[in-house]
């Protein structure tokens, strides 16, 4: 198992469909001790019955817009794995009415919003748990093309995603130190309780599905199947990239 011994975070986790269930499931199947995160308690009891009854499964609750979780998050984790060798940040937030319309029309607090959620909690998250970071650890986050091309109804969502793989190339460095890998992970469109806030998602899906060079649908496990390699000692050499998981839809041209 390409996991066996290791312990780490996905953070977080909202329902059975979630992206983050999948990632940890995968490092579960794969040897590791997985902590999996909720971000408030009304979500913490969703994740307690995703893993109840289940062994190397812990329970977190974290909401990254407020420094005191993240430092009693440190310190529960620490007193619980001592330290960590991976952490998988799963989260992102934009306005509803700032994913449709005109992208100049988004509003100054929802730009902000969006930024602070889904890019700025990365740093923050990252600074909150570097004491309980092993040497060697690998640290993803999830991205979306739309960090670099201008997708229909994603809007300001893409800008915090390019914000995203930016902070995760100065993490690269910052960490690299340490061997602390970090790298994002970019899934075509799937069905999800947070892609669905993106308006014309399913035809989004068929769309990529048939133009995209693998012919077939992609989903969850494939992403997760991409989270364990960048987990594992055979990512060791991989640090401040971009994985596509697309069926190869990201190179296509017209």
């Amino acid at each position: 198992m390409l996991l066996a011994g290791k312990k780490g975070l996905v953070l977080n986790v909202t329902n059975k469909n979630s992206i983050g269930w999948a990632v940890a499931e995968a490092a579960h199947a794969h040897g590791a001790t997985v902590g999996v995160g909720a971000q408030n308690d009304k979500m913490l009891s969703r994740v307690q019955e995703l893993v109840q009854g289940k062994d190397r499964f812990d329970v977190f609750t974290v909401d990254f817009s407020f420094d005191d979780q993240l430092d009693a998050l440190r310190e529960s984790v620490s007193a619980k794995y001592g330290t960590i060798d991976f952490l998988v940040h799963s989260a992102a937030f934009a306005k509803r009415e700032d994913l449709s319309g005109r992208f100049i029309e988004t509003s100054r607090d929802g730009f902000q919003l969006a930024l602070d959620v889904s890019a700025f909690s990365l740093v923050a998250l990252c600074r909150a748990l570097e004491p309980v970071m092993a040497d060697d650890a690998s640290v993803m986050a999830m991205s979306y093309l739309g960090s670099t091309r201008a997708v229909g109804n994603y809007n300001v969502m893409g800008v915090a995603k390019a914000a995203l793989e930016s902070v995760a190339r100065y993490l690269a460095v910052d960490l690299g130190t340490r061997g602390i890998r970090v790298n994002t992970v970019s899934p075509g469109p799937i069905n999800t309780v947070a892609a669905r806030g993106v308006k014309g998602l399913t035809e989004m899906i068929d769309y990529v599905h048939n133009r995209a060079p693998l012919k077939r649908p992609f989903g969850q496990e494939e992403v997760a199947g991409t989270c364990v390699y960048l987990m594992s000692d055979l990512s060791r050499g991989v640090s401040g990239q971009i994985v596509f998981v697309d069926d190869g839809y990201n190179i296509v041209g017209m």
